[in-house]
């Protein structure tokens, strides 16, 4: 009787030449067109100053606006946390410690597509900002001020930015269940908190913000689905779910 074969070990995380496993390619490319649209949709209307979207955005900034000017302790603390904790700066640098995390880890390619995507994210939302040219919030009693145009929110979008690669770069590692619930709980916190601290600044629009949300979504999805993609070809297999 021929011997009973043994099972091999094979890691969740890396396979052959420390290739992450990648993730689902089609929901990452439905995703990036589902954001894409909606953010093409929002583009159109703000450029267009759709009346009930801008009515929409200024009973919102006037409300929370209020708010700040009254209630100083928690504007002192939205300005910590929006200028230092999730400032874009910062959510860079959180992006370059796991791009250099990577590389010492043998995942080069990896590291470089993390980087070019914070990096093309960083330049889109600049060159929308100087085409849409849109004004920020004008108030006789501002609680605090910010530079550029307006939409989309910088700030939105590279926490989102920061935030997605992260949880997808975890996913990819294989990271266990336990980090990867408190990394999307610190997530989706620090993009909602961004977004809500920005406006109620007084230094955005909510359509800003979630502008930038989308923006970022779009393209964090397009990179993973064309991560998904290439990497399959590149050692010569089929891609996983497409």
């Amino acid at each position: 009787m021929p011997p009973t074969p043994q099972p091999t070990v094979r890691s969740s995380a890396v396979d052959d030449g420390r290739h992450p496993a990648p993730a689902p390619r089609v929901p990452a490319l439905a995703c990036a067109g589902l954001c894409t649209l909606a953010f093409g949709l929002l583009l159109a209307l703000v450029a267009l100053r759709w009346g009930p979207l801008m009515s929409v955005d200024r009973a919102l900034a006037g409300v929370l606006h209020r708010t700040a000017v009254e209630a100083s302790g928690w504007t002192r603390l939205s300005r910590m946390l929006s200028d230092w904790l999730w400032d874009p700066w910062a959510m860079r640098a959180v992006l370059a410690g796991a791009v250099v995390l990577l590389v010492r880890r043998g995942q080069r390619l990896l590291g470089v597509w993390v980087a070019v995507t914070a990096l093309v994210g960083t330049g889109l939302q600049q060159v929308l900002k100087a085409v849409v040219g849109r004004d920020r919030p004008v108030w006789p009693d501002p609680v605090d001020s910010a530079h550029y145009a307006a939409f989309p929110s910088g700030h939105a979008m590279s926490a989102l930015v920061a935030g997605a690669l992260v949880l997808w770069l975890l996913r990819l590692g294989g990271a266990r269940p336990l980090w990867r619930r408190t990394a999307r709980t610190v997530v989706v916190v620090s993009v909602a908190g961004v977004g809500f601290t920005r406006v109620y600044l007084g230094v955005h629009w909510l359509s800003d913000v979630v502008g930038g949300w989308l923006l970022g979504g779009a393209l964090v999805a397009a990179a993973a689905a064309a991560y998904t993609g290439y990497v399959p070809r590149r050692r010569g297999t089929a891609p996983h779910g497409g």
